[in-house]
């Protein structure tokens, strides 16, 4: 009861914000002190100080949050941790949109990006453990749009497509889909494309070649792509805001608008015509959701098996992002959608995104059950850090300073 009444003062005293234009964005009271208020998704969220539990320093993870989204490179950020397979903590910081001041709450929606491949995987191991469709069978043997060079759609088997072993160099020909060009006809072109490595030999990062798992699948089930996967995956899992499309984010009551800097971006509908891909929106609650039933949590929807099979690592890859990040951590490795590496004696499994304006990243440890979500509306990417900010912390192990915001620049004195 005393959580509904505080839900109900927060809806009122947000709603009356927002009647008489109040914009805090520019206020300088820290958002650890005057967190922004919110209407909550759904009626139990470790939202607040009080309700946080675990092993992990929540508080002071709070802080570092709303510093490092107060940041002029940040516009929006929502945050969720899973300890134990259980939700322990969520928070929102910033604004949807710099030009309006609104803040984000727990039920905007962000993009997914690419972390999207995961649902794509996932998809598949689920019907190959129905015999619906055949991993080993050769891309060529569906009536997909991908032509490969030297013919390479007859060799390259549906599992060698979602582990991005077509050999084709890297995001080859992104360039065209993001100037407007229909992706069926790109993937047909796709067959003149230079080859980083022979077919089958190699790890190299796709989203045109990528997206045919959405015709293969499809045709499996005779379904369309995004219908099936609201069907077998968002609606059992309880992932309400969980949509596919352009109309899936912009129609809903809060989302976040792209930024680069202080700068709002237009949005541009490219990467959403790429659905296995790129394809998806959510909150950061149903994010959670998907981490959770990707570690395990929801056998009834996704068993141990297909889970093995989708995140089983299948070719090697370089390590992962760069700078400090890239150094930490090793032995890294792609599967059906899923990406696994090596850090501070841990083996993770998860995935990150960027399309403009955006930034999305999940990262679990499968043993401990215990695992981050984050999405930001900008294109800054030192936010990718705060998983292993999360990790340190409940590993118990030293502070690596992954959050700390005191070797930027002063911009202050610019």
């Amino acid at each position: 009861m005393r959580r509904a009444i505080k839900a109900s003062i927060a809806a009122a005293l947000l709603a009356a914000i927002s009647f008489y234009g109040l914009n805090f964005a520019g206020s300088e009271i820290p958002a650890t002190i005057a967190p922004p208020l919110f209407a909550k998704t759904e009626a139990n969220l470790p939202d607040t100080p009080d309700e946080w539990r675990g092993q992990v320093d929540y508080g002071t993870l709070d802080r570092q949050l709303a510093m490092l989204a107060a940041q002029p490179e940040m516009a929006g950020l929502a945050v969720a941790v899973v300890e134990d397979g259980q939700l322990r903590f969520v928070r929102a910081y910033g604004v949807t949109d710099k030009s309006t001041g609104t803040a984000v709450t727990p039920d905007t929606l962000f993009r997914w990006a690419s972390v999207s491949k995961t649902v794509a995987g996932t998809m598949a191991a689920l019907l190959a453990s129905e015999a619906t469709v055949d991993l080993d069978r050769p891309v060529a043997s569906w009536r997909t749009s991908l032509r490969l060079p030297q013919g390479a759609e007859t060799r390259i088997t549906f599992a060698q497509l979602l582990a991005q072993q077509t050999g084709l160099t890297k995001n080859a020909y992104d360039e065209k889909l993001e100037g407007g060009e229909s992706p069926v006809s790109i993937r047909s072109e796709l067959a003149a494309a230079p080859l980083q490595c022979e077919p089958g030999t190699c790890h190299t990062y796709q989203n045109l070649a990528f997206d045919a798992a959405s015709e293969i699948l499809g045709q499996a089930t005779n379904r369309h792509y995004a219908d099936l996967v609201s069907e077998r995956l968002f609606l059992p899992l309880g992932m309400k805001s969980a949509n596919f499309g352009m109309t899936g984010l912009t129609g809903a009551k809060e989302w976040a608008r792209p930024h680069n800097g202080s700068q709002v971006r237009d949005l541009k509908e490219s990467y959403w015509r790429v659905p296995a891909a790129a394809g998806i929106e959510s909150n950061i609650v149903d994010f959670a959701k998907w981490m959770q039933a990707a570690m395990g949590e929801r056998p009834d929807v996704l068993p141990p098996t297909v889970l093995r099979v989708a995140q089983a690592p299948r070719v090697n890859t370089a390590r992962l992002y760069g700078g400090e990040l890239r150094q930490a951590n090793s032995n890294a490795a792609y599967g059906l959608g899923w990406r696994s590496f090596d850090y501070a004696g841990h083996r993770l499994i998860g995935h990150s995104g960027a399309v403009d304006g955006y930034r999305t990243t999940l990262i679990f440890d499968p043993k401990a059950k215990t695992g981050v979500v984050a999405m930001w509306n900008s294109n800054w990417g030192r936010p990718f850090r705060i998983p292993f900010a999360v990790f340190d912390s409940f590993f118990g192990q030293t502070d690596r300073r992954w959050l700390h915001v005191d070797d930027l620049p002063d911009r202050s004195k610019a």
